[in-house]
């Protein structure tokens, strides 16, 4: 006798139903034989169960672009947010540089010294090595030679931590921070200037400035000439990585953020420390 494909009980060739589960008995799904009947596999689960693991990876995928879109731009914000704070990290050690070589010699450096011949021959940054727990590169350097002679060449890398602008992917010896110079700035061309010289207050004059674009080797001395520096997000003057502005050093030693839409005039007030201009420490 037959048997149900479903419940494997027997059952009479003529039934259309399985007298004991209810089956459809048709044709296709009963097999005779000696050894009773066979049953024949007919569930689909298999197709059910590969169509709701697609749609389920489907959701997941679309949903995940979702929360990539909308997450990806937060992070990269963070991570330059925590760029930025590196940065003016760099510069506040720098000012702690530059504050601990005027306790020492009554005067900040100058933002280059001279050879006999008028040629510029040793940079700021050189100077403050010793303050910047870079003393022995300092002991060093030739300072009867130039700053890229052969033997002052083998300083050059790598460049110190806090020259470095963390927002420049690849600065290589490239510095991001560079002094204001110019008749009446802080760091002189071949002189040196004290806080005493600061007539338009410490709080109100700005010594060192990012300069990312500018490309300056950190040994060699040149800087930022404060008569070409006429607005800040300049690439060829006052200008950083950092979304609209620049951090800047101030001779009081804090590090302020300056907008790339500061005034001209107001940022031509900040660079010079004897122009008698009364900001009110408004910028």
């Amino acid at each position: 006798m037959p048997r149900c494909p479903e419940c494997d009980e027997r059952v009479s060739a003529n039934d259309d139903e399985c007298p004991h589960c209810g089956a459809s008995l048709e044709s296709s799904d009963v097999e005779s034989g000696k050894g009773g009947g066979k049953r024949k596999k007919k569930s689909s689960t298999g197709s059910v169960i590969g169509i709701v693991i697609a749609v389920v990876f489907g959701v997941l995928f679309v949903c995940g672009g979702i929360l990539a879109a909308l997450l990806i731009p937060a992070v990269q914000q963070a991570r330059e947010a925590a760029r930025r704070s590196q940065c003016k990290n760099n510069l506040k050690q720098i000012a702690l540089a530059m504050h601990n070589y005027h306790d020492v010699y009554n005067r900040f450096p100058a933002a280059h010294l001279n050879d006999d011949k008028g040629t510029p021959r040793l940079s700021w940054r050189v100077s403050v090595l010793p303050f910047c727990d870079e003393a022995p590169r300092y002991n060093r350097y030739l300072f009867n030679e130039s700053w890229d002679s052969a033997g002052n060449s083998a300083l050059l890398n790598p460049m110190p931590r806090n020259y470095a602008c963390p927002s420049v992917p690849s600065p290589g010896l490239n510095t991001c921070y560079v002094a204001v110079t110019g008749p009446k700035a802080v760091l002189g061309d071949g002189k040196c200037y004290s806080i005493a010289d600061v007539v338009d207050g410490t709080a109100n004059t700005i010594m060192v400035v990012e300069g990312c674009k500018l490309n300056i080797v950190w040994m060699k001395p040149q800087d930022l000439d404060a008569s070409t520096a006429t607005k800040a997000g300049d690439p060829n003057g006052i200008w950083s990585p950092h979304t609209g502005g620049a951090n800047v050093v101030l001779t009081d030693g804090s590090v302020r953020y300056i907008s790339a839409t500061i005034d001209p005039a107001i940022l031509k007030a900040l660079l010079t420390r004897n122009g008698g201009e009364n900001l009110g420490g408004e910028f």
